[in-house]
């Protein structure tokens, strides 16, 4: 049943007498409850903030003294009080709510200075389960939720960016603060416990393989504002989840100026592809263009695999990103830079390649420490208008399929090999995909298009410009191994790949025309295995 308001105005100043100030992450509280203590305010706090706030000398009151209770179960329960929340909800002009706090002795708060356990940061460092419910902050939500339903008379403060507009309000307005500053900290305490409760309720579903809750919540903190979005009308920002996996959104920005939403969306997309390629297997490069891989290889050293990488389309890679699934080192370094690239992102970074690239000094260079897991779960997600979509991560991986050939000739360990190398990329390319690969390298992608057959096309097209652009007396297609990321829904894709010079083909299959598409594969000789696992991706 909804409850009624009782129409009371909200006062446009309120004076700060009293604050309570109760915070995990210490930055400035020192600084400002002086700043308060200054303007004459009493001081409350509790635990390790009333410790912080005593050793710097400042006066203040231990919450257990207005509660009459000590802080008991490892300080669990030390807030939950009527002397703290009817302190916090009473609404001062409601001469009901003024009675009762006179009848219980309750003395009201004007100011809430409130941050939270250290959730986020425990669930992304990888605590383990005890551990990280240790640190569901459950006080704080509830004192932050109070605050900030009653923004008409309590300043509620979450965020340690804001002591200093709250300084300044009180110093410029006879420590006061106006109702509309009241109503913007409000909102942004809100939606700080939202994307509080996001993480729990997210870090709950991965903990107990939970893949489609009854209620899914998707929140984060802001990382950065951008200057714009997907184009420069648009605004943007970038917020983590916190989320334990190395990428665009834990690495360590080494040097470079902000990346842009385009460059953090690209870089995602290249860390994750290069993330199919475990260091142990070789020296591997992916180059990203638009969220679509323009080039990718393996080679005998980093340097290779790059210089490899970058032949299949270097026009595209003009402007791209630069994904390593190893050690960045100095040979390979001073490569890169001869080409204008937005960002490169590697496990590792060497001191003498860090030299190299310093020599640009807009070009972002990014360190994860590790690369992504491809097999861990996780969600992805989408919106559409008035919801979302939601789904579990594409964490299927070719190594771990029975692939089953249908063709009377199966394929040669090279084709094979080929042919998971091609299905790996593929997998990272936009829908409809083509992918021809030989020898650890890609010859031809074909991206993004309306109908397979156009996207064996262009990838087709690809291969035998790069082979003009380097010299090569055939493009690389020829003796190839070529990936579908779904079936082929008619044989005219397979024939078009096959017109290229593929010899080898591997697809998901369960189309209605497989056996026509098995039997023109059949006619001319090329072998094609089934995975029986799809990776389309809009």
């Amino acid at each position: 049943m909804a409850v009624v308001s009782k129409k009371i105005p909200a006062p446009d100043n309120v004076k700060i007498r009293t604050a309570l100030l109760s915070v995990s992450d210490k930055t400035g509280i020192v600084e400002l409850a002086g700043a308060l203590a200054s303007q004459g305010v009493r001081l409350l706090s509790t635990g390790g903030t009333h410790k912080a706030l005593s050793a710097a000398g400042l006066d203040v009151t231990d919450v257990s003294d207005i509660t009459g209770f000590p802080e008991i179960m490892d300080g669990r329960v030390k807030t939950l009080h009527p002397n703290v929340h009817g302190a916090l909800l009473a609404i001062r002009d409601d001469q009901e709510h003024v009675e009762a706090m006179k009848a219980h002795g309750i003395e009201a708060i004007d100011l809430a200075v409130i941050n939270l356990y250290p959730f986020e940061e425990v669930r992304s460092a990888g605590g383990d389960y005890p551990t990280t419910v240790e640190n569901i902050d459950i006080g704080g939500p509830a004192m932050i939720r109070a605050s900030a339903k009653n923004h008409a008379y309590v300043t509620i403060v979450v965020d340690p960016s804001d002591y200093p507009a709250l300084i300044e309000a009180l110093r410029t307005n006879d420590g006061q603060t106006g109702y509309s500053f009241r109503q913007q900290l409000a909102a942004k305490a809100y939606a700080r416990t939202a994307a509080y409760d996001a993480a729990i309720s997210n870090w709950f579903a991965e903990a107990l393989d939970i893949e489609i809750p009854r209620y899914r919540t998707i929140g984060g903190v802001l990382r950065e504002e951008m200057r714009y979005g997907e184009n420069p009308h648009q605004s943007a920002g970038f917020y983590v989840t916190g989320e334990n996996r190395p990428g665009v959104a834990t690495a360590r920005l080494l040097q470079g100026k902000q990346l842009s939403y385009n460059n953090i969306n690209d870089t995602d997309g290249a860390f994750e592809l290069i993330g199919e390629f475990a260091p142990e297997q070789g020296p591997t490069c992916a180059i990203i263009k638009h969220a679509n891989p323009c080039g990718v290889a393996t080679g005998a050293s980093l340097r290779e695999a790059y210089l490899r990488a970058l032949a299949c389309d270097s026009t595209s890679a003009f402007g791209g990103i630069i994904a390593l699934n190893q050690l960045l080192d100095g040979e390979t370094a001073e490569e890169i830079v001869k080409l204008f690239t937005e960002v490169i992102i590697a496990p590792e970074v060497s001191e003498e390649a860090k030299a190299v690239i310093a020599k640009k000094p807009n070009l972002r260079l990014l360190e994860t420490g590790g690369l992504p897991d491809p097999r861990s779960r996780g969600i992805t997600a989408k919106t559409v208008a008035g919801g979302l979509l939601v789904q579990t991560r594409d964490n299927g991986m070719i190594e771990d399929i029975d692939l089953r050939v249908v063709t009377t000739r199966a394929p040669t360990d090279r084709e094979l090999e080929d042919m998971k190398f091609a299905y790996k990329v593929a997998k990272h390319v936009k829908s409809n995909a083509i992918v021809y690969a030989k020898d650890g390298q890609t010859a031809g992608i074909g991206a993004g298009q309306m109908s397979r057959i156009d996207s064996a096309r262009i990838a087709a097209i690809k291969a035998e410009e790069a082979a003009k652009a380097m010299g090569w007396s055939e493009p690389m297609t020829k003796g190839s191994a070529v990936a579908s990321e779904a079936f082929f829904p008619f044989a005219d894709g397979l024939l078009s790949a096959i017109a290229a010079g593929a010899t080898a083909v591997i697809q998901p299959g369960g189309s209605m025309r497989d056996q026509e598409v098995i039997d023109a594969a059949n006619e001319h000789g090329v072998a094609m295995v089934f995975t029986g696992m799809r990776h389309f991706r809009h």
